[in-house]
């Protein structure tokens, strides 16, 4: 834990492309928004995911790529922090991911947006305007429970910023 400890408030807004369809994930999901309310707020937009055929062909799911990253960018306001989640991102610790998001709140950033992909990933404008690629491991999640993990990790993140006893 940090010696000292933030006292900034986050609007941390998810947009993930394709529909949570498992009940105990979106409970998880709303558990730490509910959480994060005392924080500034947690929220999570659902793009919709490109259709793509069986075998698509690279051409296709750039094409689709590219649709799914201009609705990802159009949801985007003002001159806020991007974290992408993206395979070839950064793996961080938790006290790390807490840093980052203290230093985003430090130089103005309040609000944060955490962009899901689809199970192809994310457009390269995406990529380009994310300030940090994140990685959350180098093993491979299903995109609904990434959701819950980023969610949890998230909360983990502003319990150590404020000093709570959460993380240990």
């Amino acid at each position: 834990m940090r010696d000292t400890h933030s006292s900034f408030f986050a609007m941390i807004n998810i947009i993930a492309v394709g529909n949570l369809k498992d009940k105990w994930i979106k409970e998880g999901c709303a558990e730490y928004a509910k959480r994060l309310g005392s924080w500034g707020g947690l929220t999570v937009t659902e793009c919709v995911e490109q259709r793509l055929p069986d075998d698509p062909s690279q051409a296709q799911i750039d094409a689709a790529l590219e649709k799914e990253g201009r609705d990802i960018l159009s949801r985007i306001k003002g001159d806020s922090a991007v974290i992408a989640l993206c395979i070839e991102g950064d793996m961080l610790s938790s006290e790390e991911l807490s840093g980052k998001l203290d230093s985003f709140m430090q130089h103005g950033k309040s609000t944060i947006y955490v962009i899901i992909g689809s199970s192809y990933g994310l457009s390269d404008t995406v990529k380009k305007r994310a300030d940090l690629r994140l990685s959350m491991s180098r093993m491979t999640f299903p995109h609904r429970l990434a959701r819950v993990m980023i969610c949890e990790q998230l909360y983990r993140a502003m319990s150590i910023s404020h000093g709570t006893k959460y993380h240990k």
